[in-house]
């Protein structure tokens, strides 16, 4: 007995090109299967042949058993066509999360720092009339404008005060309580301008003349006086 021939050898051989050792095994397991039931037609033939079965019958029997055959591998190999490929499965790639914002802090003012004011120092020129003086003279001198004398007043005073303290702002009488260089009686009337009566040659000299200015108008009048009685 003939073995059956693969009724489509071209596509077995794409089956074993494609499906590798592993899938030639199937088809090969499905081979020998059919093989065995095709021989089992064959015999069931070759019986009914020899008890005078009919021929149409026997043929008609053979001719299914090739079909079954046919469409068995026919079904293998488009099952085994039919086998997914796998996919490669896309990874998913991490999403960028959104980093929460960084609240900038809030910056304290800014403080301006204060400009060092300049300070000025008070520098008062000395008049011409005012260079033959010095000490406690001379800021009297510098003095007269502001009471509305003229410098020509300076000779008058400074014999009027001289015979009174000396120019010595320190000065006190001890009998009469009379103070500074002007001998202000009591000394404290000199506070009217300034606090400082008993120490500052300055405030003293404008205490005495503006007494001078509202009692004998000029210190050549002061003077005048003091030649008189001794005392202005």
């Amino acid at each position: 007995m003939s073995t059956p021939r693969d009724p489509q050898p071209g596509r077995h051989r794409e089956l074993r090109q494609r499906t590798g050792p592993a899938g030639l095994l199937a088809v090969h397991s499905r081979k020998i299967a059919i093989g065995v039931l095709c021989a089992a037609v064959l015999g069931a033939v070759g019986y009914g042949l020899a008890g005078n079965a009919d021929p149409t019958s026997v043929a008609t029997d053979l001719a299914a058993a090739r079909a079954a055959e046919s469409e068995a591998a026919s079904r293998d190999y488009s099952r085994l066509d039919a086998t997914p490929t796998p996919s490669a499965s896309a990874t998913p790639s991490p999403s960028l999360s959104a980093s929460p914002a960084t609240t900038p802090r809030a910056q304290p003012p800014a403080t301006a720092k204060p400009k060092p004011s300049a300070t000025r120092t008070a520098t008062t020129s000395t008049p011409s009339s005012c260079k033959g003086f010095s000490g406690n003279q001379l800021t009297a001198c510098k003095l007269l404008p502001s009471f509305g004398f003229a410098y020509s007043q300076m000779s008058p005073l400074v014999k009027l005060w001289q015979h009174e303290s000396g120019w010595n702002h320190k000065a006190e009488n001890s009998g009469s309580g009379a103070y500074g260089i002007p001998q202000a009686l009591p000394g404290s009337k000199m506070a009217k301008f300034g606090d400082d009566w008993k120490t500052n040659p300055a405030t003293q000299i404008k205490w005495g003349l503006d007494y001078i200015k509202n009692r004998y108008s000029t210190p050549a009048g002061a003077w005048s006086h003091f030649q008189d009685v001794s005392w202005y």
